[in-house]
């Protein structure tokens, strides 16, 4: 029984088979065992409509959910910004692997970087997150551009600004790391001019809550600072009732004295997608220990935020 292969369920885009091979290898590694991948297609795949419009929360991960609860896979991979906040109780997730680069890129025409791009200049995103940090720095530093919103695949955004569509488009770093086109990146969105998704950079294992052997052993690729940044970021974006698609941004990072990791730090950041209004705001607390107290360190900052009028600046509120 020990060589029957585990299936692992993955979308099909070249993004997710490549973020899944990875973990497949590792899987393999830790468990002894072949991986065969099985792909799914969900909502969020064949829906032309954009993300804000079919609610953002959970189009990429229901299909891969029902797959797993079925018994058609044994573990799937997901983009852990792409992961509703609720937990289903017959699901666990099994492992956080340590995060990729969580910031934001550039790929602009003639090589540009962010703060050079001409007056009026069209820059793509499906993300009213990323339109609202872009549009509220371009404000505050004298910038005329225009969001404009896009979906697709890694390679038809880049088709928009290659086709002179668009002037520049809006991606996340750690996606083009995993399938090799970094190098495409025209400027690395430092995380103070544009605060990052959620768990963007980081993935998330998840299995079924009854298959303990399969949770323990792929438990090995757990890394505890990520989880417990993701954790809080995402424990910030559930006590805003944002979905996945609101503008709202966070990261939490380790601030080390030397070597020793003293505190972790979390930021959230929520606007209208025009820049006018902001709140952007942080918190800084010893690192946690349990889920707990990553929890509470994401509930604490929503908390000050909503203070700050938050819940008005998110649009339609999450159900």
């Amino acid at each position: 029984m020990s060589e029957k292969a585990l299936r692992l369920g993955t979308r099909r885009s070249k993004l997710a088979m490549a973020q899944s091979g990875q973990v497949a290898a590792a899987v393999r590694q830790v468990t002894g065992r072949p991986v065969e991948l099985v792909e799914i297609t969900t909502y969020g795949d064949t829906s032309r409509e954009h993300l804000a419009q079919i609610g953002g929360t959970g189009v990429f991960v229901t299909a891969l959910r029902d797959a797993l609860m079925g018994g058609e896979v044994d573990f799937a991979v997901h983009s852990l910004k792409d992961l509703p906040t609720e937990q289903p109780e017959e699901l666990v997730l099994a492992a956080v692997p340590e995060r990729e680069d969580p910031r934001d890129v550039i790929v602009a025409r003639d090589a540009l970087k962010f703060t050079d791009l001409p007056r009026g200049a069209r820059i793509g995103t499906g993300s009213p997150r990323r339109m609202a940090q872009l549009n509220a720095y371009a404000r505050t530093h004298g910038l005329d551009i225009e969001t404009v919103p896009i979906r697709g695949n890694v390679d038809t955004r880049i088709g928009y600004v290659r086709d002179g569509e668009l002037d520049a488009v809006v991606l996340a770093a750690a996606g083009l790391n995993r399938i090799g086109r970094i190098d495409e990146v025209t400027d690395f969105l430092s995380v103070d001019t544009v605060l990052p998704a959620p768990g963007q950079g980081a993935l998330a294992i998840e299995c079924a809550a009854d298959n303990a052997d399969l949770i323990a052993a792929i438990g090995e690729l757990d890394d505890p600072f990520t989880r417990a940044a993701v954790t809080a970021e995402r424990s910030l974006l559930a006590a805003l009732e944002a979905g996945c698609s609101a503008p709202v941004g966070a990261l939490a990072d380790l601030l080390a004295d030397g070597q020793i990791v003293k505190e972790m730090r979390l930021r959230g950041v929520v606007g209208t997608t025009d820049g006018s209004r902001m709140v952007q705001l942080s918190t800084t607390g010893p690192v946690p220990q349990t889920h707990d107290q990553a929890m509470a360190l994401g509930r604490e900052l929503a908390t000050e935020m909503l203070a700050r009028g938050a819940a008005g600046l998110m649009g339609e509120r999450a159900h």
